[in-house]
């Protein structure tokens, strides 16, 4: 029997279903990992300006990355007109509902990243990340170390763990109302320069690869008007297909890789939603 041209999920028109994106992993399958997760992944990821990482050929070619309405794009892609920080105006792309989450897959996307405020008000975030960077020699205990480390160092300010599904872990806080970017990314730096000061031979505050020898970065630039992060249950751009996956904090004793979940393990073996996770909003300290 001929295979179908093309299928159809949440209004969107997927074409060659069965073009493979990651190594064994097709449009069709990628689409029911997004029909899996989208009820756990769109609360973090509807409404935020997004920056897409976008891989035509599948993952193995060339890829790009787009952050702007250009044409071309179906219409559950939306755009909001962006002042950016060289005073130009661009249409940045969002989305705000599973038909988003499958257009991405009609178009390639294999990561989406997202600002930290939200289409409503974009100069109030609404989360702040640490993303938890390990030099390769930095093994992945001492990764886990660092997140708790940070939830500890947080006190009274509730975190979240998500497996950045590549080499690290982001530390995610949920912010309420309130906030403003110096306030937020100024927190953030103190916060990742003190880490670093009272244990230099662990953490370091600065991008800087040849600074990060042997140490773990606490990576406090997300924070940052138009910064992005990596969008909980974000495919990867690997070909393993990993995700950036929420998990509890109880849960990260029994993970031994950031990138220990991938987007075939969900779809056999289902997707367990942390509980709680992400919620609560809160005011730093």
């Amino acid at each position: 029997m001929t295979e179908p041209a093309g299928l159809a999920s949440h209004g969107v028109a997927v074409s060659s279903p069965d073009r493979e994106l990651f190594p064994g992993l097709s449009k069709r399958d990628l689409v029911r990992y997004y029909e899996a997760v989208a009820d756990a992944m769109l609360p973090h990821v509807a409404g935020r300006p997004l920056t897409l990482r976008r891989f035509p050929r599948g993952v193995t070619a060339p890829g790009f990355v787009q952050q702007h309405d250009n044409g071309g794009l179906p219409g559950a892609f939306r755009a909001i007109d962006i002042r950016e920080a060289g005073g130009e105006v661009e249409p940045h792309l969002y989305i705000e509902d599973a038909a988003g989450l499958v257009a991405a897959v009609q178009m390639a996307v294999l990561e989406l990243h997202g600002w930290g405020s939200r289409i409503a008000d974009l100069d109030a975030p609404d989360r702040l990340v640490f993303d938890l960077d390990p030099d390769p020699s930095v093994g992945f205990a001492e990764v886990k170390a660092a997140a708790r480390a940070i939830r500890g160092r947080l006190g009274g300010v509730e975190s979240w763990p998500m497996l950045s599904g590549g080499k690290g872990i982001h530390v995610v806080v949920p912010l309420e109302p309130g906030h403003d970017w110096p306030a937020v990314s100024g927190f953030a730096k103190r916060f990742a320069e003190t880490m670093a000061a009272e244990e230099p031979d662990a953490y370091v505050a600065e991008m800087s690869k040849a600074e990060r020898k042997g140490r773990t970065f606490v990576d406090w630039l997300r924070n940052e008007r138009g910064a992005t992060a990596v969008m909980p249950y974000s495919t990867r751009a690997k070909p393993d297909a990993p995700v950036a996956m929420p998990i509890g904090w109880d849960d990260l004793d029994a993970v031994d890789a950031a990138n220990a979940f991938t987007a075939r393990r969900v779809l056999d073996e289902g997707l367990r939603v942390p509980d709680g996770w992400g919620g609560t909003p809160q005011r730093l300290a």
